[in-house]
């Protein structure tokens, strides 16, 4: 199994066992998040509840929760959301901090992509959750979540070369 840490703060982000597509020359990366339910577990054991006088509000589970999948499973943090001007003084520090954590030729392609990247996150500025790691760490990498026309599940964006390969 592959996990993908953020390089800047560790915090584990993804999994191999969530599929993700590169896109915008392969600065991000994303991956389709799903609303799961979560707790206990109910058992039909096949009787009839209403022969062994049973009322229909037995049985209900208000332990029960809805969560989206990668947010549970990363446990990651939602911050607030950004405006434009916010949102670029984090890319640009951003930048500037992942940058010193790549090799040369990673840097080039960064750097060459990175603006294309960052507009195509600006155009979806008011529809995206922001989300930082368990650790929330100030200069970790954004995980970001929007919905897509008529999706009932997030889709989650990453930035690709923030991220590093851990196998476990």
């Amino acid at each position: 199994m592959l996990v993908y840490q953020d390089i800047l703060s560790g915090d584990e982000l993804l999994s191999d066992s969530f599929s993700g597509t590169e896109i915008e020359n392969g600065m991000l990366l994303e991956v389709q998040g799903k609303w799961v339910v979560q707790g206990a577990i109910t058992v039909d054991i096949g009787a009839n509840p209403s022969a062994v006088g049973a009322d229909e509000g037995e049985g209900v589970d208000d332990q029960a929760i809805k969560v989206v999948d990668i947010i549970d499973t990363f446990r990651l943090q939602e911050q607030p959301a950004f405006d434009k001007k916010q949102f670029v003084i984090f890319m640009k520090r951003y930048i500037k901090n992942l940058t010193t954590k790549l090799d040369a030729e990673e840097q080039n392609l960064f750097k060459k992509h990175i603006e294309s990247a960052t507009k195509f996150l600006l155009s979806k500025l008011s529809d995206l959750q922001f989300f930082v790691g368990e650790s929330m760490h100030d200069d970790g990498g954004l995980v970001f979540a929007y919905y897509k026309e008529g999706a009932t599940d997030p889709t989650f964006l990453y930035f690709a070369y923030g991220l590093k390969e851990i196998k476990c």
